[in-house]
């Protein structure tokens, strides 16, 4: 009876276990949605924002515009923008990304460039402060829906180290995500900004849909506006200066849209987590309630058995 005792506990812990991670990925899911919506509200800008810069790139050339930002360096030193979680339980989303910006710096090192980290989640500061690293500045607790106040205050510090010369370049290593089960770690340059990567592009919005009972992404491609400027505008100021307030927001527009990505990835890795513990538990239940029952009908035979054994020698 003891070891019958002690299976009916396991039950009812693997049991009050599957309750936890099964509300654990509903409430990722509800966050999936919030982040696409967030996606959603932030285009019209993002769009606008690209059809201006389209039309100044139409009206003048990017390359002789003597602006910081789009200034070519030598470069002796790069930053490295490393964007993690503050959480665990999102199976190899943190070790893929650590892993990613970990051979992005060995590439440096090998090339004869020193490099500095800075750094957006709990789980990479922790990793890399245990290996003293060079740091220059870390980021916690940023909403897990990630907000314009959040990108704009980490641009800022990128800001600063680029136009300071502290750096030369400055990567972006994040996770982009592909679905609910698939996200790719990749790098991106974020500074010096080039002529290329103003130009205006197709874009996707994920869409977390329900279908049987499972969650789905649908995934929409999206056209942004390249009409250029009227030739007849008139600018008030010099279209350089114009170029010169923008690539400030387009830079901010690009580190939101990374996070909000990262963001999506996370909460995704955590949801298959959380599916797959949910799957692992209703399993073990049901081995361990097979175990139970043979247990319980090897106890009643013995019983049974004992019964017999005692009418027969109250006979003899």
């Amino acid at each position: 009876m003891a070891n019958l005792k002690a299976i009916r506990d396991r039950i009812q812990s693997v049991k009050n276990t599957k309750k936890i991670t099964e509300a654990m990925r509903l409430v990722a899911a509800a966050k999936v949605r919030r982040a696409q919506e967030q996606v959603i509200a932030t285009r019209p800008f993002a769009d606008r924002l690209a059809q201006v810069l389209y039309g100044l790139q139409a009206r003048l050339r990017f390359e002789d515009a003597d602006l910081p930002l789009l200034k070519q360096r030598e470069v002796r030193s790069v930053g490295l923008l490393v964007i993690s979680g503050d959480r665990g339980l999102c199976g190899g989303y943190n070790t893929n990304i650590i892993k990613r910006a970990e051979a992005r710096a060995k590439e440096l090192k090998a090339e004869g460039l020193d490099y500095k980290y800075v750094l957006v989640g709990r789980k990479a500061i922790q990793y890399f402060q245990r290996r003293n690293q060079p740091i220059d500045a870390t980021y916690t607790g940023l909403e897990q829906i990630p907000t314009a106040a959040e990108a704009s205050q980490i641009a800022d510090e990128l800001l600063s180290l680029f136009l300071s010369e502290t750096v030369d370049r400055v990567e972006l290593v994040y996770t982009k995500f592909v679905s609910l089960i698939s996200s790719r770690p990749v790098v991106q340059t974020l500074l010096p900004l080039t002529a290329q990567g103003l130009e205006a592009t197709d874009d996707e919005i994920f869409r977390l849909t329900t279908r049987g009972g499972n969650f789905e992404v649908e995934r929409e491609k999206v056209s942004a506006p390249v009409k250029g400027l009227p030739r007849d505008m008139l600018f008030e100021q010099d279209p350089v200066q114009i170029l010169d307030a923008l690539l400030p927001l387009y830079l901010n527009n690009q580190l939101l849209r990374a996070l909000q990505e990262s963001a999506a990835s996370e909460l995704a890795a955590r949801m298959t987590a959380m599916s797959s513990a949910s799957d692992n538990a209703k399993q073990l239940i049901g081995t361990l309630t097979l175990n139970y029952n043979k247990a319980r009908q090897a106890a009643i035979t013995q019983e049974i058995l004992e019964v017999v054994g005692g009418a027969e020698a109250l006979r003899g």
